[in-house]
């Protein structure tokens, strides 16, 4: 009797906080202010639908690329996204930054240009970074939209074209060779910042040739900063494992880079003044009465699958939950023995 007094109290709560998290609900092309390791509040805006990039990444955590191209076009639609920007500058605080990011390729839109163009004019003083994969800067059009943000954050995965396709599977038409030379001509023009992501997979990119030419692109390239990643949770291929710290850091010596620098470890999102325990709680909360999968977890919390994915990080590297392999995809459940 009393297990069915809890499961009922437990279900009151749930639809509490899903009711709360609902009032924040109700933008399409805006997600956040999210708890960022690297740009603090940062307010996304999303110019792709799921999941439209010109890589299919085997560590990608949003998911397989349904959509895989190197076409430029409106996929979100400009008006749209203005209308809700203007909302948000006259209904919030400025956030830290305004992040372009999302489901897929930013840089895919064609109209990211004249949207860059609507925040400078409203929000002159807030920040603008670009989270991109790069592969577009071999078009002059999308360097010369680029210069108009502050941050600019490319990957570089790979430096021979093997592990470029092992790891990136690319679109049509991609090779790594162009990849690089858009990132080299692109930062020769950039009067901002650049900051290179490098994801380490065991296996796919950390032998010594790869890493030798890596670094060989990484001097050409010249980068503020070289940030080394790894994988948090499960990507698109079940199979692969994130890099230890003790890996990454065999990585930085081994290229001997004064601007290198590890991401720090997800629970430290947890000590920003921006991290939400209402959102974190509602994840814990539903995980807890049956396993979830990434999907799942957006469509009932009415979340951004970039922020979900935020919290879920932090829950994970704490230990408090676990992902399992089954038909319908990964799946996330609490850890057993967990007092939540």
């Amino acid at each position: 009797m009393l297990a069915g007094h809890r499961a009922v109290a437990k279900m009151v709560q749930l639809a509490r906080l899903s009711d709360e998290l609902q009032e924040y609900v109700m933008y399409k092309y805006l997600f956040g202010p999210v708890p960022s390791r690297r740009l603090g509040m940062s307010l996304g805006v999303d110019l792709v639908p799921k999941k439209v990039c010109s890589l299919d990444c085997v560590y990608c955590e949003v998911g397989k690329t349904t959509k895989l191209t190197l076409e430029r076009k409106e996929y979100s639609k400009v008006d749209r996204v203005k209308e809700e920007l203007s909302n948000y500058f006259s209904n919030n605080p400025d956030p830290d930054y305004i992040t372009f990011s999302g489901f897929g390729e930013p840089t895919l839109n064609k109209c990211i240009d004249e949207i860059l163009d609507f925040i400078q004019q409203n929000k002159p003083n807030v920040p603008i970074a670009v989270l991109t994969n790069g592969t577009l800067l071999y078009d002059s059009k999308v360097r010369e939209t680029l210069l108009k943000a502050d941050l600019v954050l490319p990957s570089l995965d790979a430096a021979t074209d093997e592990v470029f396709k092992k790891i990136n599977r690319p679109a049509e038409g991609l090779n790594i060779a162009q990849c690089i030379q858009g990132l080299v001509d692109f930062r020769n023009d950039f009067k901002g910042k650049m900051w290179l992501e490098v994801f380490i997979l065991p296996d796919y990119n950390d032998s010594d040739s790869e890493l030798t030419a890596l670094k060989k692109a990484i001097v050409k390239i010249k980068p503020d900063s070289i940030q080394l990643n790894t994988l948090d949770r499960p990507g698109t291929v079940t199979s692969l494992r994130g890099a230890t710290r003790e890996e990454l850091q065999r990585v930085s010596e081994f290229w001997g880079l004064d601007n290198v620098a590890i991401i720090a470890a997800a629970p430290e999102r947890k000590k920003m003044q921006v991290y939400r325990n209402d959102i974190e709680t509602a994840i814990v909360e539903t995980i807890a009465r049956r396993p979830c999968t990434l999907d799942d977890l957006t469509k009932i919390l009415g979340k951004h699958v970039n922020e979900v994915n935020k919290y879920l990080d932090v829950l994970e590297a704490e230990g408090r939950i676990e992902t399992v392999v089954q038909e319908r995809g990964v799946f996330y459940q609490m850890k057993e023995g967990d007092g939540e």
